[in-house]
């Protein structure tokens, strides 16, 4: 049984990621709006994976025997001045999400919570990836600045992303 701070703490963990699936649909629709399909594919599916770490959430604190709590969900950002401000926002939100999982692994660790421990260690190690991503396309859309073809092929690359949630 889970201690009331950790369950809460769960619990917000899965509200926030859901909340960052919301913020990710905004960047989609922004991207949507200025005709830049391929961006706002790439920020679809990073929604889908943000409820899909959600549902993770969801269903560890059901296996063990907690409720999880759904939350009111804040409204997003629906203002970006550009597709690079849309990343690197994206990129603040990712390391919002990567310090919440690490209070969340001091406080399973403060318990001795091993199970809880177990789940967030492939949290922490998809938040490198996630952090890594972004960083890495920020820099790409730095560099290429004012090069519309190389803008633009960055965009149909990102048409292409899709999303396929790895068996449990």
């Amino acid at each position: 049984m889970l201690n009331e701070k950790l369950k809460k703490a769960l619990n917000d963990q899965m509200n926030f990621e859901f909340y960052a699936a919301h913020s990710y649909l905004a960047m989609a629709a922004y991207c949507s709006d200025e005709s830049l399909d391929g961006f706002a594919n790439f920020f679809l599916v990073q929604a889908e994976e943000e409820r899909f770490h959600a549902m993770k959430f969801y269903n560890f604190i059901n296996s063990l025997g907690e409720r999880a709590t759904i939350q009111s969900l804040p409204e997003p950002n629906n203002t970006f001045t550009s597709v690079l401000d849309a990343f690197e926002k994206a990129l603040e939100q990712e390391k919002e999400v990567t310090k919440k999982i690490y209070h969340l692994s001091d406080l399973a660790l403060d318990d001795r919570e091993h199970a809880t421990m177990t789940f967030l260690k492939w949290f922490i190690e998809e938040q490198v990836e996630e952090e890594d991503l972004f960083d890495s396309i920020i820099q790409k859309l730095k560099r290429i600045d004012d090069d519309s073809n190389a803008f633009f092929m960055l965009d149909d690359e990102f048409s292409k992303r899709t999303f396929t949630p790895e068996a449990e």
